[in-house]
């Protein structure tokens, strides 16, 4: 079993760090449980947070020793860091453990020099700061994550649930990951180079809106839906359907069309041994020219390359 380390540092973000346990203690892999999480803290004892609440956490920081993953949480602390917890940073890092952080938790890692000479990003606000302090850091100021190996960081909040969905994703892949995602109510793939924020948010969406419609053409990604099948299903013009699906996710129908076809084709390719050809009808893509321009273009790797560094337990083709 995976073991995964937590480091709590108060005043700890209660948001992140339930975070991982959330994430990873629902993984199981052939009916028996994938990950082992264990939070800590050099101080064992009730720890205070950024908010109202306090928590309690058990465990030193000797429970870093038979780790294979470490992770450090967000906090209200980014510098002053106990040397205890920099060592076990350094300690873990030069151990060769898979070592990551969620929100201001960069500014532990970086304070350990575990970031020097890699990317590394933080919660936006803070990241004039971060960048200023750490000049060794290559900062990626505006992205989710960054995935530099054996090295992982991610901006605030809900960007802790994407790294730690992505990292199931690495080990265990796309069928996995996707159900965990499930299970905690979140977009299965975000990818690391999406912007932390959109700078004009879209308009609160009201009523059921257009989910029975996007929920209809998941289950038809195969078949050549036209504007004219969504607005058909969605009983409304295709004009007002377009108006209603950027309101609602920030794109244009055949935008949030194409997206969910290269997530699609993604999952084929990590849990079948399907052709490419093959991949490409399945999820709406057309041929298998037209799927490796649309997933070079959005996964930055042809469909090969992707299915040899992906893939995971194959599974029956479908018919």
């Amino acid at each position: 079993m995976h073991r995964i380390a937590v480091i709590a540092v108060p005043p700890v973000t209660a948001f992140d760090l339930a975070i991982p346990e959330l994430v990873f203690s629902v993984v199981e892999v052939d009916g028996a449980p994938a990950y082992d999480v264990v939070v800590c803290t050099a101080e064992p004892g009730v720890l205070a947070t950024t908010g109202s609440v306090r928590v309690v956490v058990d465990h030193g920081l000797d429970a870093l020793r038979d780790a294979d993953t470490v992770i450090v949480t967000g906090s209200g602390r980014r510098d002053d860091f106990a040397p205890e917890v920099l060592d076990a940073l350094r300690q873990a890092a030069g151990a060769g453990r898979r070592v990551a952080s969620i929100c201001t938790g960069a500014f532990a890692l970086a304070s350990a020099g575990v970031l020097d000479g890699r990317p590394a990003t933080t919660y936006w606000p803070y990241s004039e700061e971060f960048t200023r302090r750490f000049p060794r850091v290559d900062v990626r100021a505006g992205v989710l994550y960054t995935d530099d190996g054996d090295v992982f960081t991610s901006a605030g909040v809900a960007a802790g649930l994407d790294l730690c969905l992505y990292l199931v994703r690495l080990d265990h892949g796309a069928t996995v990951a996707n159900h965990v995602a499930r299970l905690a109510v979140v977009a299965p793939v975000r990818h690391g180079g999406q912007r932390q924020y959109i700078e004009s948010p879209a308009p609160p969406e009201r009523g059921t809106g257009l989910a029975e419609t996007r929920a209809w053409a998941l289950e038809r990604l195969g078949d050549e839906l036209t504007l004219k099948d969504l607005a058909a299903h969605a009983n409304t013009s295709v004009r007002n359907l377009t108006r209603r699906f950027r309101a609602e996710t920030g794109l244009s129908p055949l935008q949030w069309l194409l997206q969910q076809r290269v997530d699609r084709a993604r999952e084929l390719l990590e849990s079948t041994t399907l052709p490419v050809e093959r991949v490409a009808r399945l999820s709406g893509l057309g041929s298998a020219e037209s799927l490796r321009q649309h997933f070079g273009r959005k996964v930055g790797v042809s469909p090969t390359a992707y299915r040899s560094g992906f893939a995971h337990a194959v599974t029956p083709p479908p018919t």
